[in-house]
């Protein structure tokens, strides 16, 4: 898929205020300081469309980015950020929750791990509530550039090998680097195949 076009919508703090549309959504989330901002400017060719920063936890609304006119890119705020107080945490948590669970748009999560680190619990937790509630998502492995060619593969599989564990089917996988452009025709590529077989259900 080429992108042609990316162009910011709007941010917002309520699923109920989300572009009235019936395009299709794919939402990128991840635990705070997963390299998300950077994996949706690599992804969409475009440095500065969603604000990278140094300080985790700087996404706190639902950020939607129209893309090629046909289909939206969707920012959810992260999870897991340790040093917000408990109400803002739990604001947080209803942003996302409600936007996940009641967009009828959202077509497929890409839930971001960083593949540095063994399998966290707040990750697998994550992923777990989302097979309970039946979401489509798809795992995007962020930071490959940052680990040795056999400790990436090695990490990657632990992380799966834990999944298995509760998990009959695997999700689909993507390894990506926002540095060096890993993995950015694959998930754009997936995005598009999905966007086709909607369209032939149409």
């Amino acid at each position: 898929m080429e992108i042609k076009s990316a162009e910011f919508i709007i941010s917002n703090a309520s699923v109920s205020k989300c572009p009235d549309t019936t395009l299709p959504e794919y939402a990128f989330i991840g635990r705070s300081n997963v390299g998300k901002s950077s994996l949706i400017n690599m992804l969409t060719n475009h440095k500065k469309l969603a604000k990278t920063s140094a300080t985790p936890g700087k996404t706190l609304l639902i950020n939607h980015f129209l893309i090629n006119k046909a289909w939206y890119l969707v920012d959810l705020p992260g999870y897991g950020y340790a040093k917000r107080g408990k109400k803002e945490q739990e604001n947080l948590r209803q942003i996302i929750s409600s936007y996940i669970l009641h967009r009828e748009q959202m077509t497929n999560l890409f839930v971001l791990i960083d593949s540095r680190h063994e399998p966290q619990k707040i990750d697998l937790e994550f992923i777990e509530w989302l097979g309970e509630n039946g979401i489509p998502f798809s795992i995007v492995f962020t930071k490959a550039d940052k680990s040795k060619p056999m400790q990436l593969k090695k990490n990657i599989s632990v992380f799966l090998d834990t999944l298995a564990e509760q998990w009959e089917e695997l999700p689909p996988h993507f390894v990506t680097s926002s540095e060096n452009r890993t993995g950015r025709e694959e998930v754009l590529d997936y995005i598009d195949s999905i966007n086709e077989s909607l369209k032939r259900k149409d």
